[in-house]
């Protein structure tokens, strides 16, 4: 499909990068043709991650030898005839769908038996682990009417429903038979090829994201003993928390709660996409039946009646699921936050009496060293009065008219205020330093 738009005299505008993929997206799954009688295999496999390359790269190559027409680097569906049975494969985000169209006849329904005409699955390399396994039988209404639907099904669980004018029929019982395959039976009533072509992919869809969005269930079930049991300790820390008063108590509730909210955000990691997967894919189930227009046909259950007393079960349990995790997660940071606050202002308080301590001893040195000044003030006082001492009676003996002992008792008081400011000035140039 071509991307640019052409204009006046051969001239071409530039289209957006994805314009064709956006284009191509509306057109990505069409329905297709199918002429009753029809026989329609359907599988689904999960190809999350590196299978869906593979199994890419398988399906190219069965088409390559077969001399089919091949498989575009890019295509999301595929669709090719070959022995008068005809393949329509289709790529999704984490499943891949293989649809066999068979040839049938007017005899009974489901014979000859799905495992016997399955055989052109093993044809191609298996995707990956199967999900979706469908065996779905187009008959013509007339050929219905010489059916027991109770003698094909479970009554216990058969869900049976007319489209919105009545034109087509379909039953199934939503239970596996003993070849792995949940049955669907759809009488066509004049619905036509095309019509019954949509009718046919709206029932496979069904089916096929009713079996996805079940996937969340038990991720639901194996994390509820998970989430219940963090619950109870939460209960419990926060108990502990009333009676905790000292900050060797408080550090290891709160580490205790880090490792509680460690433990269920991993496990709310691992199951946002499935929870949230199922949801859509829920949604897909009631939207295609909402197309399809379901009518109730005697006693029995539609389809959409009959899910909603399964389906919605299993898919309220991964929603409550979810809101459990996101108020744990909310009660956990809650109860952490009140706890890092106790530890914080408990350190500070102990950082109070830290400081006020070394201010102590800060003060108790500052008078040591008021002492110390003054013990030094006299030994150099006495150290520069000697020396002033030798001085004078040098001078003395010189011959210098100077009485030695009173000009030393003279100096004593020169020389201890002189030491004395000197030793202060110093001091206070190294405080005010600091």
């Amino acid at each position: 499909m071509t991307a640019e738009v052409t204009i006046k005299d051969g001239g071409r505008l530039t289209p957006h990068p994805l314009r064709a993929v956006i284009l191509g997206e509306v057109h990505a799954r069409p329905f297709t043709a199918i002429e009753t009688p029809r026989r329609i295999l359907h599988f689904g496999f999960d190809t999350s991650g590196e299978a869906a390359k593979a199994d890419r790269a398988a399906l190219a190559d069965f088409c390559a030898r077969r001399a089919l027409e091949p498989l575009q680097p890019a295509a999301k569906h595929h669709r090719v005839s070959f022995g008068g049975a005809t393949l329509r494969w289709e790529q999704h985000s984490e499943f891949t769908t293989y649809t066999w169209e068979l040839p049938s006849d007017e005899a009974a329904p489901f014979h000859p038996a799905a495992s016997s005409l399955a055989a052109p699955m093993g044809n191609v390399p298996q995707p990956g682990p199967l999900l979706v396994a469908l065996d779905l039988h187009l008959l013509a209404e007339a050929a219905g009417k010489k059916i027991k639907i109770e003698n094909l099904f479970d009554r216990a669980s058969l869900a049976v429903a007319e489209n919105s004018d009545g034109t087509a029929l379909f039953v199934t019982d939503f239970q596996a038979d003993p070849a792995g395959f949940v049955r669907v039976l759809l009488l066509d009533r004049g619905l036509g090829a095309e019509r019954a072509g949509a009718v046919v992919q709206r029932v496979i869809e069904t089916e096929t994201y009713r079996t996805l969005a079940l996937l969340g269930l038990p991720e639901a079930q194996r994390l509820s003993p998970s989430i219940a049991r963090i619950e109870m300790r939460l209960a419990e820390v926060t108990e502990e928390m009333r009676r905790a008063h000292q900050l060797i108590d408080n550090q290891r509730l709160l580490d205790e709660l880090t490792a509680l909210a460690a433990e269920l955000e991993a496990g709310a990691a691992a199951s946002h996409f499935r929870f949230g997967a199922s949801r859509a894919y829920n949604e897909i189930v009631q939207m295609r039946l909402q197309t399809i227009g379901e009518r109730k046909v005697d006693v029995y259950p539609t389809w959409s009646s009959f899910l909603a007393r399964r389906l919605s079960p299993a898919m309220r349990t991964c929603v409550t699921t979810e809101e459990r995790q996101a108020t744990l997660s909310e009660k956990l940071s809650r109860a952490a936050n009140l706890l890092r606050t106790r530890v914080d202002v408990e350190l500070e308080r102990q950082n109070r009496d830290l400081l006020k301590s070394m201010n102590d001893r800060t003060r108790l040195q500052l008078r040591l060293q008021t002492t110390v000044e003054g013990l030094s003030v006299a030994a150099v006082s006495y150290y520069v009065v000697g020396l002033f001492h030798y001085l004078m009676e040098g001078l003395h003996q010189k011959g210098v008219p100077v009485d030695v002992t009173m000009a030393t008792a003279l100096f004593v008081p020169v020389a201890v205020l002189a030491i004395w400011f000197t030793v202060r000035g110093i001091r206070r140039r190294h405080i005010g330093g600091e």
